[in-house]
């Protein structure tokens, strides 16, 4: 029987490239989503032509309990739970500080790190029923050692989910491996519109590989952590950034 993976905000980007992988490796694969509707309606489409698994989407706010509670419903009720979760939803309202505000604070925790807790509460109990599961949370090295002022709410973050991610891990040992990805500079389309040709040549010459990343090589991390060949690897954050230095 195919394991079930739920991808938060699995419709764009790093997470669309998650849900592909999986897809290819046999998972059946729910697409969560907010906002990106025809984005997960035609990645559902892609799985389901060329990948011959299950793909769903369902559309939920992870920062609301409730709506979680009736997404993770809806999963139960088609398959029998969650194996393996990746935390992927995130936003990042980047701003001058001083045009910054409390508000969108608050929010880019509630969505990027109470999200990723809703998510994680609401399966964990069906993995150590089983005695196995996965939760992934996809972090970013702006929660280590590479800061922005412009983003500090969402430096702030993914710091948050470093910690969740260890706490979690020691709170489900031993049948649930809890990890943390933590990518630098990937070249999704979200992250090069806005910037200017000087500014990614800089952030390129920060990178030791001499490049952008790309988000098959985060998916391809995110398929070998949810696999059995993975089972020793816990409570780790674990970058993936071609060498990124000096970004602070």
């Amino acid at each position: 029987m195919n394991k079930v993976a739920l991808v938060t905000g699995g419709a764009r980007g790093i997470g669309r490239a998650i849900c592909l992988e999986l897809a290819q490796s046999g998972y059946n694969v729910v697409i969560n989503y907010l906002t990106s509707s025809q984005e997960a309606k035609e990645l559902q489409k892609q799985i389901e032509d060329e990948y011959h698994v299950r793909c769903l989407t369902y559309k939920c706010d992870v920062s609301s309990t409730k709506e979680v509670d009736e997404m993770i419903a809806f999963v139960e009720k088609e398959f029998k739970g969650v194996d393996v979760l990746v935390n992927n939803a995130a936003i990042d309202l980047s701003n001058m500080f001083h045009l910054k505000n409390v508000e969108d604070f608050k929010r880019t925790l509630e969505v990027n790190v109470i999200g990723a807790y809703n998510v994680s509460l609401r399966v964990y109990k069906y993995m150590l029923e089983q005695k196995w599961g996965r939760i992934i949370n996809i972090g970013s090295t702006n929660g280590i050692n590479t800061y922005y002022p412009m983003c500090l709410e969402y430096d702030a973050s993914k710091a948050a989910l470093n910690s969740l991610t260890h706490n979690l891990a020691i709170q489900f040992a031993p049948y649930i491996n809890v990890n943390c990805i933590a990518p630098g500079f990937i070249g999704t389309e979200k992250e090069l519109e806005g910037y200017d040709e000087e500014f990614l040549k800089q952030e390129e010459e920060k990178i030791l590989v001499g490049r952008n990343g790309d988000p098959k090589e985060v998916a391809h991390l995110v398929k070998f952590l949810a696999s059995d060949e993975a089972s020793f690897i816990n409570n780790s954050i674990i970058r993936i950034d071609g060498g990124q230095y000096g970004s602070n």
